[in-house]
């Protein structure tokens, strides 16, 4: 709510906003999840220039993403809450504003402003779960990304469950597999028997499944090889979720070749003595530091002795790593705090031992 007038210590009558977390069910609001708002401003007073203490909350810098930074919080509670957010935000600003009505006539947060241009999102209804916990501005700094995601086996597709909910500008899937039966007990969500039914391509139900969420994906029904990698030529980052061979050879080469950052992920299990166990791989490749890639990453084809190459996969381990992926993605562009710049980590199941290096 902007232009809400109130009085700073000098006894000017000046003009503020108050913000507030959003609590929706699709288009509709819910009842509101707190009583505190957020403040852009200067502390408000009393006619006699003294600070409103009974709702002293908090005083910082609160970057709260969109361009809007508040000074305070405020915290003011009915003693059975706000019915809704016309009853929060008109009690807030009546709070604000008496003050100022007494000493300015007429003067009120009523001002019958246009309204706002609708925000250019990706997302097909509002994003809430950012600025509910004040991490609106961090989520900002995915918001430029064009985002690859090579593969949707099981790692990969979950990596775009993950993905799919930040504000990215594009996702594009690149899988020339259909959909079938063994990708659903390893792949987010429910598939029906109806859809398997008609075997869709792998990058078309993913598509149909996440558009309904978002904007910006992008369906590539083909494999990526030595043959078509300059697909990749926009892309800022990627996930490569595919097999050693010529064609991840080709992928690799292409993304350094566009000073592109990327991820490649690696399981490999093993069942002996009737039970599974192995390792799981997140190795990333910036343009600052290639060097170490090739020597934990293989390009070419398995004889058979890399633990990788093994092709038993679990949903769950499938969705640990492309968290892991996830996270040091996150990490690169300055969402997560990241005290070691890890380059190379890998995770043993037997020992729940993880392990990383900056090369």
């Amino acid at each position: 709510m902007r232009h809400v007038p109130y009085l700073d210590a000098s006894g000017t009558v000046r003009r503020g906003t108050i913000i507030s977390s959003l609590t929706l069910a699709g288009d509709l609001t819910q009842r509101p999840d707190t009583h505190v708002v957020h403040f852009a401003g200067a502390y408000p007073c009393q006619a006699n220039c003294s600070p409103i203490e009974q709702i002293r909350h908090q005083s910082g810098s609160y970057d709260l993403g969109c361009g809007v930074v508040a000074q305070h919080s405020f915290s003011s509670k009915p003693v059975e809450g706000y019915r809704d957010y016309h009853h929060k935000m008109t009690t807030y600003a009546a709070i604000l504003s008496g003050p100022a009505a007494l000493v300015e006539d007429g003067v009120s947060a009523r001002v019958f402003r246009e309204p706002e241009e609708e925000e250019d999102s990706v997302f097909h209804y509002t994003e809430t779960a950012s600025n509910r916990v004040g991490i609106g501005a961090l989520a900002e700094r995915l918001s430029a990304e064009r985002v690859a995601i090579i593969g949707l086996g099981g790692t990969g597709s979950y990596v775009l469950d993950l993905v799919a909910k930040t504000p990215v500008r594009e996702i594009h899937l690149f899988d020339g597999d259909v959909l079938l039966q063994h990708n659903a007990f390893r792949a987010p969500g429910a598939v029906t028997l109806d859809t398997l039914r008609e075997a869709p391509k792998k990058v078309a139900y993913f598509a149909s499944i996440y558009g309904a969420m978002r904007k910006g994906i992008v369906a590539h029904d083909h494999f990526l090889d030595e043959g078509n990698a300059d697909t990749l030529e926009n892309i800022t980052f990627a996930f490569v979720c595919m097999d050693a061979g010529a064609a991840k050879r080709a992928v690799v080469e292409r993304l350094e070749s566009i000073g592109a950052s990327f991820l490649d992920v690696g399981m490999g299990l093993e069942l002996d003595e009737g039970t599974l166990g192995g390792i799981l791989r997140v190795t990333a490749s910036t343009p600052e530091r290639r060097d170490h890639f090739r020597a934990n990453v293989s390009l070419d084809e398995s004889d058979g002795g890399d633990v990788y190459a093994s092709n038993i996969q679990v949903a769950d381990l499938n969705a640990l790593n492309a968290v892991l992926a996830v996270v040091k993605w996150k990490k690169l562009r300055g969402f997560y705090r990241d005290l070691e710049g890890e380059h190379h980590m890998t995770y043993t199941t037997d020992g729940n031992l993880l392990l990383s290096s900056a090369a």
